[in-house]
């Protein structure tokens, strides 16, 4: 029965882990930008949901809605403005902007907000299903399911649109994309946007179910950047994979090492995988 249990939660924190990432492998397979401020916008998005619940009484379902445009906007305008200055500037000098970026944002939410660690508490509580002795809440369930929901929505405008056939092509080959008549610039800032937009409704779904705190911004940035490896850049099933992939070694290794070595070991993973499959598990050779 332990098993099913470390299986369930390693089903839910991996599609939850999945939409963290998936803004990020996006930004970095398309603009070739590691993005520093992707954990940053994660904890905004869950100051949104918590604040708009706390102030106004907002569902964070309804949160989801606002974030969503909101936070696209932001990273729309964000690398228009910024970012697109650099773009074409060695890797350094763009990590070096979005790191500087990265501390205006949290030592800003730090002022604001503070350092202290809040909790997004739903009143009524939804409660939990159980099962046998397999026990599964009702809100991280929801979560998993919107979770889901956006990277298949990201999977459909990537496959579908003419706007995600230009990404998918700008991904592929910049120059190529160009001849063909794609604006490479305004392409940039939309697979930026869509970064930031999925970055902010993933923190609205962290939300629900940890603690908020500027200080989580690197914690969050962190898992994003193993799925990524794990799953492949620019990969929406890679992303899912990848998640589901760290989220169960994670929870394997709470159960027989402690949770003080989940860390630990995902990053033992990391390593691993850079070693022997660097493009990752849905990865294609050339974008690692």
């Amino acid at each position: 029965m332990l098993a099913i249990q470390v299986l369930i939660n390693a089903l839910v924190l991996g599609c939850l882990y999945a939409c963290i990432a998936i803004g990020f492998s996006l930004v970095w397979g398309v603009l070739n930008v590691i993005n520093l401020i992707h954990g940053s916008f994660i904890v905004l998005g869950a100051y949104l949901a918590w604040g708009a619940y706390n102030s106004l009484g907002l569902s964070p379902w309804y949160s989801l809605l606002i974030a969503a445009p909101a936070f696209f906007v932001f990273g729309y305008v964000l690398q228009r403005i910024l970012l697109n200055r650099v773009i074409t500037a060695p890797v350094l000098v763009t990590l070096t902007l979005t790191f500087g970026l990265d501390l205006i944002l949290n030592n800003a939410m730090i002022y604001y907000f503070k350092a202290d660690y809040r909790k997004l508490i739903l009143n009524p509580p939804t409660g939990s299903i159980s099962i046998f002795d397999v026990v599964v809440p009702i809100d991280r369930l929801i979560a998993t399911g919107a979770a889901l929901f956006l990277t298949f929505l990201l999977y459909l405008l990537l496959r579908r649109s003419k706007v995600g056939r230009a990404i998918v092509a700008v991904r592929l080959d910049r120059d190529a994309a160009v001849l063909m008549g794609v604006d490479v610039k305004s392409i940039y800032a939309v697979a930026f946007g869509l970064g930031a937009a999925l970055a902010g409704c993933a923190g609205v779904l962290m939300a629900l179910i940890f603690p908020i705190s500027p200080l989580t911004s690197s914690a969050y940035l962190g898992k994003a950047f193993v799925v990524c490896v794990l799953g492949g850049l620019g990969s929406v099933s890679g992303a899912l994979a990848g998640g589901l992939l760290l989220a169960l070694v994670e929870g394997i290794g709470s159960v027989y090492l402690g949770p003080a070595h989940a860390v630990t070991l995902s990053f033992v993973l990391l390593i691993v995988f850079l070693i022997v499959r660097p493009q990752g598990l849905l990865g294609r050779k050339g974008f690692e």
